[in-house]
């Protein structure tokens, strides 16, 4: 698959202080590709370097195999990066007409660009009269303008409220649709589950992992062993429980209201446990591998630490 971003050995001190140390990762033509770390672990620092606006102190990137990021390159990018500077006594049509003559857009595309982000009802009210979700749907009209194919967005669901959150992630699940390459940093991890296709983790500057969500969910690092968690049950949980003492690969088992929670490693089949404890003389009435979650596999990888 083609790249349109590739990042090599990126590096950024700021003094003593290493905010990024040798990133390297590439963003697949087509994908949703989450950057995702704690506040403070160098993901704004990133998008500005890929961007032009932060100069990196080694290392290299290319958009589409151009090296570095030329000004043609970056009037094909879409970038929220900030809180955006809209006149709040301005209608939305009026602040889309200024920011498309700041970025030398077609101002013929005002309309559509509302349209897509559901404000087009609304194009005529004034900023100040919006509500958070409504400000960052306008925020993200103003990076279409041009039709871009890469959209690059900074935490583009920070300070909003559920349904405020439910619109941007519907939003960036239609852009991508349209065939559009989202980059987006966050700290929200179930965000980043739900409408992400690839995805970074970043901690202290570190890369941590990368790859497809479910390459990420599924891969084995060096301070952590690939398990799967499996929940199990049988009339008698006391006799049940008993018995997994002796199953040879057990890492650990949790007690439940009505069942037992298993961690075992990840080539170990459910058909083993059950025959294992058919064997032993329990009958199970429940077996269920339990999906790993996003969350679960950043605590796990970053040892659940916070760059703060």
């Amino acid at each position: 698959m083609d790249s349109v971003l590739s990042l090599h050995k990126i590096k950024k001190n700021y003094g003593p202080v290493k905010a990024l140390d040798e990133i390297t990762f590439d963003v697949p033509k087509g994908a949703v590709f989450g950057i995702l770390g704690p506040n403070g672990s160098g993901k704004t620092t990133l998008l500005s370097i890929v961007m032009d606006i932060v100069k990196a102190t080694q290392g290299d990137f290319y958009w589409n195999g151009e090296k570095g990021s030329s000004a043609a390159m970056r009037r094909q990018i879409g970038t929220l990066l900030e809180t955006p500077n809209f006149y709040h006594y301005l209608n939305a049509v009026k602040n889309l007409k200024i920011a498309a003559a700041i970025k030398e857009k077609d101002k013929g595309q005002i309309d559509e660009v509302l349209q897509k982000v559901n404000l087009y009802q609304r194009r005529f009210s004034k900023f100040n009269t919006y509500s958070l979700g409504m400000k960052q749907r306008l925020a993200i009209a103003s990076t279409l303008l041009g039709n871009p194919d890469i959209l690059v967005f900074d935490e583009p669901t920070n300070g909003l409220d559920p349904a405020g959150i439910a619109e941007i992630r519907d939003l960036i699940k239609a852009l991508s649709r349209e065939g559009k390459t989202i980059i987006m940093a966050s700290h929200i991890l179930d965000e980043v589950e739900k409408v992400c296709t690839h995805v970074a983790i970043i901690q202290n500057g570190v890369l941590k992992t990368s790859g497809s969500i479910g390459e990420v969910l599924n891969a084995t690092t060096a301070d952590a062993i690939s398990s799967i968690e499996i929940e199990i049950g049988a009339t008698d949980l006391a006799a049940l429980q008993a018995v997994l003492q002796n199953f040879p690969e057990m890492i650990k088992q949790e007690m439940q209201s009505k069942s037992i929670l298993i961690q075992v490693p990840a080539e170990v089949l459910p058909a083993t446990i059950n025959r294992f404890c058919f064997d032993n003389g329990i009958v199970l009435n429940q077996l269920q591998v339990k999906q790993k979650s996003l969350e679960s596999r950043f605590l796990e990888i970053t040892d659940r630490k916070s760059d703060r």
